[in-house]
C-alpha cells in the first residue's frame, strides 16, 4: 500500500534521445545522454523528447465526496470482511441423536488390514 501511495504522489519525467529514428537513450528523472552527434546543425538527425506524469498533490480523502453507491459498497465490504473472522460458538451436529451400531467384531484386526 505504501508503494502505491509513493508511486501515485511522485511526478515521473521520462526523457528520450532519438537519433535517425531510433531510440538511443531513455532516462527517468534526468536528461537522457546524447549519441555524440552535433545537435546545433540546422538539419539535425537527432531529437530529444520528454514527457512528465504529474503526481497528485492532495491525499486527503473526505467522506463528504462519496456518493450513496460508494457508501453502500464501503459498508457492505467492511461488514463482509469482518464476518470472515467470526467464530461460531457451537457447530451444529446433525448426528447427535444417532447411536452407532454395536461393534460385534473388529474387522480390521481379524483381517489384519490397517490403513497406514
Amino acid at each position: 500500500m505504501a508503494l502505491l501511495v509513493l508511486a501515485s504522489t511522485v511526478s515521473w519525467t521520462v526523457d528520450k534521445h532519438i537519433c535517425m529514428g531510433r531510440v538511443m537513450d531513455i532516462s527517468l528523472f534526468s536528461h537522457a545522454d546524447g549519441c555524440g552527434m552535433d545537435m546545433e546543425m540546422e538539419k539535425s538527425c537527432c531529437d530529444d523528447e520528454s514527457f512528465t506524469v504529474q503526481g497528485q498533490d492532495d491525499l486527503k480523502i473526505s467522506l463528504e465526496k462519496f456518493d450513496l453507491d460508494q457508501h453502500v459498497f464501503l459498508v457492505s465490504f467492511v461488514q463482509t470482511y469482518f464476518q470472515l473472522f467470526e467464530i461460531d460458538a457451537e457447530e451444529p451436529s446433525i448426528f447427535s441423536e444417532y447411536n452407532p451400531p454395536p461393534l460385534i467384531r473388529d474387522v480390521q484386526v481379524l483381517d489384519q488390514t490397517f490403513l497406514i
